[in-house]
């Protein structure tokens, strides 16, 4: 059996070997993925080397997977102009949208891309970046789709602040829609996305899908998406989920919808060596994380001290770091009020991170719960280590329960401020009942069950780490993360 450490050790074999260019170690890695012809033959081989276990439904998956790499192989992408001001001046005919919207179908000649939907844990995500690792495109780009959403938000902005300095209306008697040349941006950048959790969550987002996308569609791009939740799921019993319900039929005739039954993987690893998750029901939880961070800092070259972080005007404080490790509570990082982009600088600011004093989780609390759950897919995305302390064991970190009575009391003023009326729809939709919440858990707690393995443990970190040889052997390899997610 080979680890995957050997595995890419082999790499670095056939790239000294056969003459690729020197490098990062993921550019070799990239080049020698080269000689598998598409993701059937790198899977066949990790399978045969014992990287991975064989899965009878990964395997039709592959299939699939392999169909789509070989469309692509002679498909030529036209992309539009990079620049989002070319036609940022142009009248745009919002009408002509509303009737090509109507028509939901295939909006180019590009090939049908792939929604990988199934439960946590079944391997989406491995296999999702194994297909991107066996493509040879170039304008390809793999990325958390919350993550994707957020950069989507910020160049709208960018959009709308530009026609306000302009001072300029293209059609008085319509308001500018700024999606068109953001879509148009995106599409000059990329031939193929690969989104990781593909999830609607946010009615922000959930009101802007179907006009992106058909635009991203319409100019050639070709979507790989994985997901917990079928097609018909999606954005379900969401705040007026009528406005996205196009949406759906628009994903199915551009994407071609396979669902994936397997085990949970993450609940069949082995334990990384030393405990990453204490539970105060089974030890003293400040002694250990204590320990572990004294061993950490002892190991790293950086001072221990205060570390400011600038997120859009805002500043961060944590007050315990050292170097890329964050020493944090809970408290700190889910009780205030942070979001996605709050914590992707975390991501991007450090490499391992202990957090201490989880409680139990519940929809008593739901603010915080929320933000636990998008701090873990962020951490999870992003290959950050972390070293967990709670309250209570990992299958009895989330529970059902009530919502608060703030909660009630901000769900009732909510429905009075949308003006929804006893017996409609929208009065039972997951922002206000809390089933998204739910659903999520689930995820989070398989997500953490993975991050406690030696298998993660031993992946990627960052380069741009103080702590490379601190975390890792001598026998271990060298990290290459930073381009998974560019």
């Amino acid at each position: 059996m080979i680890s995957s450490t050997k595995f890419v050790r082999v790499c670095d074999f056939l790239r000294l070997r056969c003459g690729f260019s020197t490098g990062s170690r993921q550019n070799s890695v990239d080049a020698v993925m080269g000689i598998f012809n598409g993701p059937s033959e790198l899977y066949r081989y990790k399978v045969d080397t014992g990287v991975l276990r064989p899965d009878e439904n990964q395997a039709v998956v592959v299939d699939h997977m392999q169909s789509l790499y070989n469309d692509l192989i002679t498909y030529e992408h036209r992309s539009p102009s990079k620049s989002i001001f070319v036609k940022l001046f142009q009248n745009f005919s919002s009408s002509t949208e509303s009737r090509e919207l109507r028509n939901i179908g295939k909006y180019s000649n590009s090939p049908r891309g792939l929604y990988l939907h199934g439960g946590v844990g079944c391997g989406k995500t491995m296999l999702m970046d194994l297909f991107h690792e066996s493509c040879t495109l170039e304008n390809k780009k793999r990325i958390h789709f919350h993550q994707f959403m957020l950069d989507v938000h910020k160049r709208i902005h960018e959009v709308k602040q530009a026609m306000g300095a302009k001072n300029f209306n293209l059609n008085r008697s319509q308001p500018y829609d700024p999606i068109a040349p953001v879509a148009r941006d995106i599409s000059s950048e990329t031939t193929l996305l690969c989104f990781d959790e593909f999830q609607v969550t946010d009615i922000a987002d959930a009101m802007i899908l179907k006009r992106l996308f058909y635009h991203l569609w319409q100019n050639g791009v070709v979507v790989f998406a994985t997901s917990n939740r079928a097609p018909d799921d999606l954005y379900k019993n969401g705040l007026q989920r009528f406005h996205f319900l196009p949406f759906i039929p628009m994903l199915k005739a551009n994407c071609s919808a396979v669902n994936i039954n397997s085990i949970d993987y993450r609940r069949m690893a082995l334990p990384a060596e030393g405990d990453t998750y204490f539970s105060a029901a089974d030890c003293d939880i400040k002694y250990e994380m204590d320990r572990v961070y004294e061993e950490l800092v002892s190991r790293s070259n950086a001072a221990e001290g205060v570390k400011h972080i600038e997120v859009l005007g805002r500043t961060l404080t944590f007050e315990k770091t050292c170097g890329r490790i964050l020493d944090a509570t809970f408290h700190e990082l889910c009780a205030r009020p942070l979001g996605a982009v709050d914590y992707l600088e975390l991501c991007k600011n450090f490499d391992v991170v202990l957090l201490r004093d989880i409680p139990c989780i519940s929809l008593g609390k739901r603010s915080e719960a929320r933000r636990f759950i998008t701090l873990i897919d962020m951490f999870y995305d992003q290959r950050v280590k972390v070293i967990f302390s709670a309250e209570t064991s990992l299958s009895a970190l989330f529970k059902d329960s009530e919502l608060s009575e703030y909660d009630r009391h901000h769900t009732k003023v909510l429905i009075g401020d949308l003006n929804i009326k006893k017996g409609d729809s929208n009065e039972v939709a997951s922002i206000f009942t809390g089933e998204e919440e739910l659903f999520a858990f689930e995820r989070a707690t398989s997500r953490i069950m993975e991050m406690c393995t030696a298998a993660y443990w031993g992946a990627n970190v960052p380069p741009t780490s103080t702590l490379d040889e601190s975390l890792s052997s001598p026998d271990e390899e060298e990290p290459r993360h930073a381009t998974k997610a560019s």
